[in-house]
């Protein structure tokens, strides 16, 4: 119970996102811990990449605050702010990388905005960060020439250029086969374990969910808030909420009728 006592890296408080007057979501209280996989999961349409987009200050909450190691980041100053944004890493849905440039220049292209590295010192950062996600000997391919699961690895390495505190991946297993997405799970884990890193990551996928998760949130379509937090392995066995514990659920039900067959 160690994790309770020290402060969260991310702490969210009475959050309510709006489009206007439509609330998505309201009354969101949640803590992220240091080296969490922390998942926001529930239905479509509920809001889950809106959360990660206040959670990066893409978007402002209508109410609420968002603090990162006691530090509030809602209410901080332009300049303040742009210090926080130096420790995230974001892979968004698609993986963005550049389609004009090879999987080494996507990763450079962070490294040089924000460093003073020298040319050849960058060039060796980006062949690192391919190597920590299994892409040596791929520097030189542009994006077209590699498989949707290396362009995926391609766009966390390049989220991880400028060695962030916080990683925010979207949808990140989007699109893969269950093999591509299952050695992303891996990838992250590892990452998670031997950078130290804290990941935040918007995903449905239960394989993904049970398989690196330790620490979550389920938004509610009908109620418009949290459901639960925790761990999603616990809330499928112990929520008191019926709507989460059927979307963590949702494949046993399936596998039963097969099994009768």
């Amino acid at each position: 119970m160690e994790h309770h006592e020290t402060k969260p890296k991310i702490a969210v408080r009475d959050l309510t996102m709006a489009f206007g007057s439509f609330v998505v979501m309201k009354d969101l209280n949640f803590d992220v811990r240091e080296k969490d996989i922390f998942v926001i999961m529930g239905g479509s349409g509920c809001g889950k990449s809106t959360l990660l987009r206040h959670m990066i200050g893409l978007k402002e909450p209508a109410k609420g605050s968002i603090s990162y190691d006691g530090e509030n980041f809602t209410s901080s100053a332009a300049e303040e702010r742009l210090k926080f944004i130096r420790r995230f890493g974001v892979m968004y849905q698609s993986g963005a990388l550049w389609s004009s440039m090879t999987l080494a220049e996507n990763i450079s292209m962070p490294i040089e905005e924000h460093t003073d590295l020298k040319r050849a010192e960058i060039k060796d950062l980006a062949y690192y960060k391919l190597a920590l996600v299994g892409l040596s000997g791929y520097e030189d391919y542009y994006p077209a020439q590699v498989s949707g699961g290396m362009s995926k690895r391609a766009g966390i390495a390049r989220a991880m250029a400028l060695d962030p505190e916080v990683m925010f991946l979207d949808e990140p297993g989007a699109g893969l086969d269950p093999l591509s997405s299952q050695r992303l799970d891996e990838l992250i884990l590892r990452l998670r374990d031997s950078l130290g890193s804290t990941f935040v990551i918007v995903t449905h996928e239960l394989a993904s969910i049970f398989a690196i998760a330790n620490n979550s949130i389920f938004l509610d379509t009908n109620t418009r808030t949290q459901g639960a937090t925790g761990d999603p392995k616990e809330l499928r066995d112990h929520s008191d909420n019926d709507t989460v514990r059927l979307f963590l659920k949702r494949g046993e039900t399936i596998e039963q009728d097969e099994s009768h067959e």
